[in-house]
């Protein structure tokens, strides 16, 4: 029996071809788009879960307030670790202290190589389950061992086996190999270590950090992760720590009432936002919206599929009828139809295969994953042939039920018709059809709304042409002023200056100022940066008042210049002149320049202090690249000096453009994803309704030659068949708008620095809407009114 409903399905396969066409493609990629969303919600939700203590490791973090504003981050004092393996060890079975990621130049012979990585302490590898491919982990104990991933393992050393091999690290200090790790898959938090190291914490602590660091509650520069203990509350623990910090502050610092908490791995990924000490969410909110829109597009498909079903009932119900009358049952009936979307959603999943294989390259590019089809997965094959078999039955089932209720009396009379309500299911399809692709179009046209207004925010400073070099050793800063002047002189640079920040990030933060006027119950917390006398030229400072720093000026080396939002936060009238008190002396203030973006461009700029850098190390050589001089040239020219004074080190630049570019990754990326998906929806529905032309232009054919006859127009007709179309679209219009008002709305919220919601963004999408629905329909509409009508009467 079943043998025979597959025969008689494919049979109505073959016989309907153009809409079997239609309805195997919409089918085809909307499960193609299911699946590929599928694959990346199931990327994002397994993140870090390739380490082994995924559910017991945790990172310190805390909370500070400030005027009222609570801030979130991940970065704590030194001695932590030390307290809580003293005080709370029975709560951690590991606790590790570790450095910030920071590239390091890495020698091997004649090979200098550019390698980022960290200062742990030794517990780090067992509790991350890095996996020892070679050596052990152990090293981490000997402060002069190192462990390399199993990239710089091979970059460093190719072939040869890297254990008990010396390595040179910043041209200072030599480590040996004790440990080769395997590769980290790329949707983990600590991937970055894939390309990197991890070196010992004591080493660090003795070599890097001066001895008052290690004492220092008020230096937030270090990461704390741990791992509970088997009986050990997430919550319970978190509890006890909150307050370790601040029981070990000054008077004055209390103030900023810090609170640790314990941040789940499990979080890290999905859930890294935080507003006023809250998690608010993070990428899980994307997770949801393509979730959603993979089943929403999924169902785009069946409705495609429900509609031309429904509407070629007609046609089909004589055959209905005959198998009622010669003793079909209903339940037979429905079974005969289901096996007909199932063979349909079967070969459908056979080419979404072929389709998510193909394109799969390109969508690991525009999303930035590593994401694979499990071919050799069970679960993969079982979960898709599941999916197929759901899909088919979820897509058959109207037309099962519907089209096995005919009466088989009726229907042999030819008196059966499917009533003034019988289009009013498929109507109401189309309708939701459009109504979702309407707000994944208006959602797309938002997003990257909201990138260009971020990128077209004045940033006060000129990019162009901007290069940074990051001093990992003291080479060039020793002999900078020689440098300087070499590249002055070979006509490649236009402005040179060495600053503690690049122009693209606040490194350091710091608090304690004092100045007139300051109201007692002020918190301040200022970014710092120190620069060298050309930084304003090099940059391209704005100044609104006072001047730039100058050599003529011995004075200046205690002068600082402060941000408009400085300004504004210390609420000084008249800022030039006024004497501003931190780290223990007095500087003035000699200017005020505009805000410049250097974190965040959705986000406002902070008030920042720079400061004559004269003690602190900088890390950051700034160039400005002569404009009459090529890209490339320049560069060559830049790359020779370096060598001279640093020959050791490979030539390492960022520009600030690039850098700058990379802080709209995510959301470009969003966008870009939202804009496929929202036009494969609409691709989807336009199927559906070239086929729903067809048909309705088909059944007309009678109707359409009378009104030739008459003297009709092919513009008359051409309206008369558009029109319906055309309503439905308007309908699916009025719904979708209120609905990705409310949503882009309250996602603008995330963001300080946001677009408006602009009514063109709305009546364009209708307008294109519109449009695509009368290219759609109007090659089957014109078609059927330039029929000749003699040809179709005699038909009748």
């Amino acid at each position: 029996m079943v043998r025979n409903y597959i025969k008689i399905a494919w049979r109505n396969l073959v016989k309907n071809k153009f809409s079997s066409l239609i309805n195997i493609g919409g089918l085809a990629v909307g499960m193609a788009v299911a699946m590929l969303i599928g694959l990346w919600v199931w990327d994002e939700l397994s993140f870090d879960k390739y380490h082994q203590n995924y559910n017991s490791v945790a990172i310190v973090m805390q909370n500070q307030t400030y005027n009222g504003d609570i801030n979130t981050n991940k970065s704590v004092p030194v001695p932590l670790g030390a307290e809580l393996q003293k005080n709370y060890s029975g709560d951690f079975k590991h606790i590790v202290m570790a450095s910030q990621n920071w590239p390091h130049i890495v020698r091997v012979g004649d090979k200098n190589l550019f390698i980022s990585g960290s200062f742990m302490q030794s517990g780090a590898p067992d509790m991350f389950s890095l996996k020892i491919i070679a050596g052990t982990a152990s090293g981490l104990n000997d402060p002069s061992s190192i462990l390399l991933s199993q990239a710089s393992a091979k970059a460093l050393f190719g072939n040869a086996d890297p254990i008990n091999k010396t390595i040179l690290m910043d041209n200072k200090a030599n480590f040996k190999v004790t440990g080769v790790y395997e590769y980290l898959p790329q949707n983990t938090t600590l991937h970055y270590i894939d390309l990197a190291f991890i070196a010992p914490w004591d080493y660090y602590t003795a070599n890097e950090l001066s001895k008052g660091k290690l004492t220092d509650w008020g230096d937030n520069s270090y990461r704390t992760y741990v791992q509970l203990a088997a009986h050990a509350d997430i919550n319970k623990v978190s509890a006890k720590i909150k307050d370790v910090k601040l029981k070990h502050l000054a008077k004055e610092d209390i103030r900023y009432k810090p609170q640790l908490f314990l941040h789940p791995m499990s979080k890290w990924h999905l859930y890294s936002q935080f507003k006023n000490g809250v998690i608010v969410g993070g990428k899980i909110q994307y997770v949801w919206l393509f979730g959603i829109v993979g089943i929403f597009v999924l169902l785009l498909a069946c409705i495609n599929f429900m509609n031309l079903s429904t509407a070629r009932s007609e046609k089909r119900a004589k055959e209905v009828g005959i198998r009622k009358a010669i003793g079909s049952e209903r339940g037979q009936l429905i079974i005969q139809f289901y096996c007909e979307s199932v063979l349909i959603a079967v070969i459908a999943f056979v080419f979404a295969l072929v389709m998510v294989s193909l394109t799969l390259p390109f969508f690991n590019q525009l999303a930035d994953k590593n994401i694979v089809v499990l071919w050799d997965s069970p679960l993969f094959w079982l979960m898709g042939i599941g999916f197929s078999l759901f899909t088919g039955l979820v897509a058959g089932s109207y037309p099962a039920l519907y089209l096995s209720s005919f009466k088989p009396v009726k229907v042999l009379k030819g008196t059966f018709k499917g009533g003034r309500f019988a289009a009013i299911p498929r109507q109401v399809l189309v309708v939701l059809q459009f109504s979702v692709s309407v707000i994944l179009i208006i959602g797309t046209i938002i997003v990257f709304k909201q990138i260009e207004f971020a990128k077209n925010r004045p940033v006060g400073y000129s990019r162009e042409g901007l290069v940074a070099i990051p001093l990992t050793v003291n080479d060039l800063h020793q002999h900078f002023e020689a440098m300087k002047t070499d590249l002055l002189q070979s006509g490649a640079v236009a402005n040179v200056a060495e600053s503690t920040s690049s122009t693209t990030h606040v490194s350091n933060n710091t608090a304690g100022f004092q100045w007139t006027g300051k109201a007692p119950e002020l918190v301040d917390d200022f970014g710092v940066v120190g620069v060298t006398t050309d930084f304003g030229k090099t940059v391209g400072w704005q100044f609104t008042a006072g001047r730039d720093f100058s050599k003529t000026f011995a004075t200046d080396s205690s002068g600082i210049v402060l941000n408009e939002s400085a300004v504004k936060f210390m609420g000084l009238k008249n800022p030039v002149g006024e004497t501003v008190k931190f780290w223990g002396a007095d500087h003035k203030v000699i200017g005020v320049v505009k805000d410049m973006v250097m974190d965040s461009p959705y986000e406002p700029v902070k008030q920042t202090v720079f400061y004559f850098n004269k003690n602190n190390d900088p890390s950051f050589v700034n160039i400005k690249i002569n404009p009459q001089l090529s890209t490339h040239d320049a560069l060559t020219k830049i790359e020779a000096i370096c060598k001279a004074y640093s020959p050791s080190s490979p030539f390492m630049y960022r520009f600030a453009d690039e850098e700058y570019a990379r802080k709209f990754e995510d959301e470009q990326r969003i966008g870009k994803l939202a804009g496929c998906f929202a036009g494969l929806a609409i691709f989807i529905s336009c199927l559906g309704l070239f086929g729903m032309a067809s048909f309705m232009a088909e059944q007309r054919t009678k109707e359409i030659g009378v009104r030739k006859v008459l003297g009709a127009s092919v513009f008359s007709l051409w309206r008369l068949l558009s029109n319906d179309f055309v309503l439905l679209v308007l309908i699916a219009l009025f719904i979708a708008t209120p609905i990705a008002y409310y949503f882009m709305y309250g996602w603008l919220q995330h963001y300080n620095y946001h677009t408006v919601l602009s009514w063109w963004v709305f009546v364009v999408t209708g307008l294109g809407a519109v449009s695509i629905t009368l290219l759609t329909v109007s090659y089957q509409s014109i078609k059927a009114a330039l029929m000749n009508p003699v040809k179709s009467l005699r038909s009748e």
